[in-house]
């Protein structure tokens, strides 16, 4: 699934500007989906160009008039022929895993400051769900609270696993470290 498409499904949600779309994207698509204004506004310009959102622009005192878009009916059945495709792939890109595949060339130091990170950006993100949790999800369709579900459940393991296997990462290295003094 493409920005555009993913969009598509934002707006089915009611009108939103190229602003708020990107506010959804890093908060409730933010663990799996990202998408930044480079992305977001040439797909909504796309969309509008093939006749899939609408677009009305609001003026604004002293500021560019604010663009707000709505999905046509035409842009509804493009999304539910999209949400068609019986195997979607689950791709993860990840520079944190990326970055761990060279550890080797690391100090022990900035290992230790990624992990750190890594386990404080899922504590970040669950702290964030759960607020969800108790502030908004109760109106959510089932579908949000599936994936909401599914991001904790994620985020959980990988804090998990980078904290009870952080040590794979020094086992070389102390082990030559002890040949060297040993």
């Amino acid at each position: 699934m493409d920005v555009k498409t993913v969009c598509l499904g934002m707006l089915t949600d009611g009108e939103a500007s190229g602003y708020d779309l990107k506010k959804e994207f890093e908060s409730s698509f933010g663990h799996f989906f990202a998408a930044g204004y480079g992305s977001i506004y040439p797909a909504l310009n796309a969309l509008a160009k093939d006749g899939l959102v609408d677009c009305r622009e609001i003026p604004q005192e002293g500021k560019p008039d604010r663009k707000v878009y709505q999905i046509t009916e035409q842009g509804r059945q493009q999304l539910l022929g999209a949400l068609e495709n019986p195997c979607p792939s689950h791709k993860v890109r990840s520079e944190f895993l990326a970055t761990m595949c060279f550890a080797h060339l690391m100090t022990r130091e900035q290992i230790e400051v990624v992990l750190d990170n890594r386990v404080k950006d899922a504590n970040d993100h669950l702290e964030l769900f759960n607020e969800f949790e108790t502030t908004c999800m109760h109106d959510w369709p089932q579908g949000a609270k599936f994936v909401l579900g599914f991001g904790q459940t994620m985020m959980k393991a990988m804090r998990k696993y980078v904290t009870e296997n952080r040590h794979m990462l020094f086992e070389e290295s102390d082990s030559e470290e002890q040949s060297a003094t040993g």
